[in-house]
C-alpha cells in the first residue's frame, strides 16, 4: 500500500514535469525547427572535400568529409542548447511551485526523482530526432552509437540548466550562461579547427566524452562506450550540484514553515 502511494506520487511529479516542458511553446519550436536548420546549415555550409582528423581517444587518423564532421557538432550543439534551456526553464519558473509541494508535504525525493525522468526522457526523445536527421543527410558508421554521446551531452546540460535555473536570480542570466558554456566548450573541440592538437583543457570541457564518441560513430567501427561514461560522470557532477541547489531551496521553505509554527509531520523524513 505505501509503495502504492509512492509510485502514484513519482507518477504524478513526472506527469507535471513533463506537461511543462510540453507547455513551453518555444522549446517546442527550436525542437522541430532549430535542431534540423542548425543541422543542414553545417552541413551545406562546409565543403565536402575529405580531411585529415586524429581522434584524440584513439590516437586513430580519420579522413571524413569536412562536411559531415561539422554536422556532428552542430547537432551536439543543437541538442545541448535546447535541453539545456528547456531544464533550465523548467527549474527556473517551477521554483516556486517546487516550494509550495514541499510545504504541502510533497517528499522532495519523488520531484527530485521526477525531474530525473523528465530530463531522461527530453534527452533520448531530441537524440533520436537528431540521429534522425544526420541520418537523412549522410550515413553515419554506428548510428545508435552516435544517437548515444547525443542523449549524454543532452543529459550533462539538462543537468547544468537545472543548476543553473536554482542559483540564478534572472531569466536573462541563466539563458546567457548556458548559450557561452556551449559555445565554448564545443567551438573549443570544433575537429576541424582542432585537429592534431590535445589540450589538456579540451579534456576537461562538458561534452568532451560525447565529441569524442560521436565522432568515432560517424567515421569508425570502433565503439567508445568507455568515453560515453566519461560524459555521465559530468552530468553525475552537474546533476549532484544542482540536486543540493534544489535541496536547499526547499529546505528553506520548510525551515521558514517550522519557524511559523506550520505542522512537519508529513515533510519530516519525507526524502
Amino acid at each position: 500500500m505505501k509503495g502504492h502511494r509512492h509510485g502514484r506520487l513519482f507518477v504524478t511529479a513526472t506527469r507535471y514535469a513533463l506537461t511543462e516542458h510540453l507547455r513551453n511553446r518555444f522549446a517546442m519550436v527550436l525542437v522541430v525547427g532549430f535542431i534540423p536548420l542548425w543541422t543542414a546549415l553545417a552541413y551545406v555550409s562546409i565543403p565536402d572535400r575529405r580531411i585529415r582528423f586524429e581522434l584524440r581517444a584513439t590516437g586513430d587518423v580519420l579522413t571524413p568529409r569536412g562536411n559531415e564532421l561539422t554536422e556532428i557538432t552542430g547537432a551536439l550543439n543543437a541538442v545541448t542548447l535546447i535541453v539545456g534551456f528547456m531544464m533550465f526553464a523548467s527549474a527556473f519558473s517551477g521554483g516556486t511551485f517546487d516550494r509550495r509541494l514541499a510545504l504541502a508535504g510533497y517528499p522532495r525525493t519523488h520531484l527530485l526523482l521526477a525531474k530525473i525522468t523528465s530530463l531522461a526522457l527530453a534527452s533520448a526523445a531530441v537524440a533520436a530526432y537528431a540521429t534522425a536527421l544526420t541520418q537523412l543527410l549522410w550515413s553515419p558508421r554506428q548510428p545508435a552509437l552516435l544517437a548515444a554521446a547525443l542523449f549524454c551531452a543532452a543529459m550533462t546540460y539538462g543537468a547544468i540548466g537545472v543548476t543553473l535555473g536554482s542559483l540564478l536570480r534572472k531569466e536573462v542570466e541563466g539563458m546567457f550562461a548556458i548559450v557561452m558554456i556551449s559555445v565554448i566548450d564545443l567551438a573549443l573541440q570544433n575537429p576541424i579547427a582542432s585537429s592534431g592538437s590535445d589540450s589538456l583543457v579540451v579534456r576537461f570541457l562538458p561534452s568532451y566524452g560525447a565529441m569524442q564518441t560521436a565522432s568515432a560513430a560517424g567515421f569508425s567501427t570502433t565503439a567508445l562506450t568507455g568515453y560515453l561514461g566519461i560524459q555521465m560522470l559530468w552530468f553525475l557532477a552537474a546533476a549532484l550540484v544542482g540536486l543540493a541547489a534544489f535541496q536547499h531551496r526547499t529546505r528553506n521553505a520548510l525551515t521558514g514553515r517550522r519557524a511559523t509554527g506550520g505542522r512537519t509531520d508529513r515533510t519530516d523524513g519525507a526524502d
